[in-house]
């Protein structure tokens, strides 16, 4: 592997942002929705739901402004320095997150949220020096490790979140501690790049960007002939994948009555799913498929197992539906960030990377803007949803995409 000593360091970043990340998901439900929560006792169910949204939205919809900045800055003054900035301001977010939470001030959720998005560049920055350090050879199996990286730590994320959050296991846990824990990872992250991580872009090139570039990349994204299709899809991935991901953990309490622990038992188990798939099936599938028949092929998968999911009556069943939904979800995010990387150039990965973070930005803002609406009607609702956006994103990949077709992306 190219480069070793910048690849491990990234890749330990990566796990460990991905917990700070995943130590979120089981929280945040039983924080606005449960009576013991941050709103007001008598909170109606559908403002509670509204909130929730509002909150995981927010941070999507500010990273549609600053991703593609960082994404330019990065190919600017390298991986490295951007890098550090993500991380500082992701350990400002969880800070102000988890005083938010002890003192019962919303706004500073906000606040700290909304920081969290304006430095959250730290996936697409690292894809891009994951980019920088593959061959066309390496790229699939690279960002597979990345995947499974992504998998293992919502392993441990999602539990630790679960456990961390209960006072039932230590009489002082509570809705902040995973926040102050997520803190702590977010100083290991910035140690690590510090001391471990080296430079992996080779020729800076200066890209002028401003504050409305996240808009106009998005424009762009849909409307250049080479990679607007391929955004689409990604587009429409991020779309199922963020309704399903953001209030299953809503319908799991409503129909399962499950605590935040037990949520971070499910998305722990769908986490191991995911690292195993993209660990183990990963490489051997990309060296007998193309990236393009494993997609259309793990699309279609996806959307059906999404529906699947809210057929048992039973929590266990679900157990038997959760690896097949990890298997497709880790083929599909892995083979759709290779299809969009081998679309560019060695010298535009940066800006490739930050176009398809304010695409996939601007997906994951809309189910904050309106699943919080569609869970306070029904709690299925939202992956109901999530599956019918997936199967769109099949249907316009199958029709639309020929690889032979594909050229290099360069600067828009």
């Amino acid at each position: 592997m190219k480069n070793l000593k910048a690849f491990g360091p990234l890749l330990l970043a990566v796990f460990t942002d991905l917990i700070g990340f995943g130590i979120a998901l089981p929280v945040l439900p039983g924080l606005f929705l449960s009576a013991n929560g941050i709103l007001p006792i008598g909170t109606p169910y559908a403002t509670r739901t509204i909130i929730l949204g509002f909150i995981l939205g927010l941070f999507p919809l500010i990273q549609i402004f600053s991703a593609p900045i960082l994404g330019a800055l990065a190919d600017r003054h390298g991986r490295k320095p951007i890098l550090l900035l993500s991380f500082a301001g992701t350990l400002v977010g969880y800070l102000m997150f988890a005083i938010g939470i002890v003192t019962s001030q919303l706004w500073l959720l906000v606040l700290g949220r909304a920081i969290d998005g304006a430095t959250g560049g730290n996936i697409s920055v690292a894809t891009a020096a994951i980019a920088d350090l593959s061959t066309e050879k390496t790229r699939t199996r690279n960002f597979g490790l990345i995947g499974m990286a992504f998998g293992l730590g919502f392993v441990i994320g999602p539990y630790l979140g679960g456990k961390l959050s209960d006072p039932a296991i230590v009489s002082w846990f509570s809705f902040a501690t995973p926040f102050w824990f997520a803190a702590i990872l977010s100083i290991v992250n910035i140690a690590l790049l510090v001391f471990f991580f080296s430079e992996t872009l080779k020729k800076k090139r200066p890209s002028p960007v401003t504050l409305m570039t996240g808009i106009e990349n998005i424009r762009l994204a849909f409307t250049m002939p080479r990679v607007r299709l391929l955004f689409l899809v990604q587009f429409l991935l991020t779309l199922g994948v963020t309704f399903y991901t953001s209030y299953f953990q809503v319908y799991l309490i409503d129909r399962f009555h499950l605590s935040q622990g037990a949520i971070g038992d499910v998305f722990g188990f769908v986490g191991i799913c995911i690292a195993l798939s993209q660990g183990i099936l990963a490489a051997p599938i990309a060296s007998r498929f193309s990236p393009a028949a494993v997609l259309r092929f793990a699309t279609v998968g996806l959307a059906a197992t999404l529906a699947l999911v809210l057929v048992p009556s039973q929590m266990k069943t679900l157990f038997f539906i959760f690896p097949f939904l990890a298997t497709f979800q880790g083929l599909v995010s892995t083979n759709i960030t290779t299809i969009i990387s081998a679309s560019a150039g060695k010298d535009s990965q940066g800006e490739i990377f930050g176009l398809n973070q304010s695409v996939a930005s601007f997906a994951q803002f809309l189910p904050g803007l309106v699943g919080g609406a569609a869970a306070a009607y029904s709690t299925s609702a939202p992956t109901l949803l999530g599956a019918a956006f997936m199967l769109a994103a099949w249907a316009a990949f199958v029709i639309g995409y020929r690889e032979t077709d594909a050229g290099k992306f360069h600067e828009a």
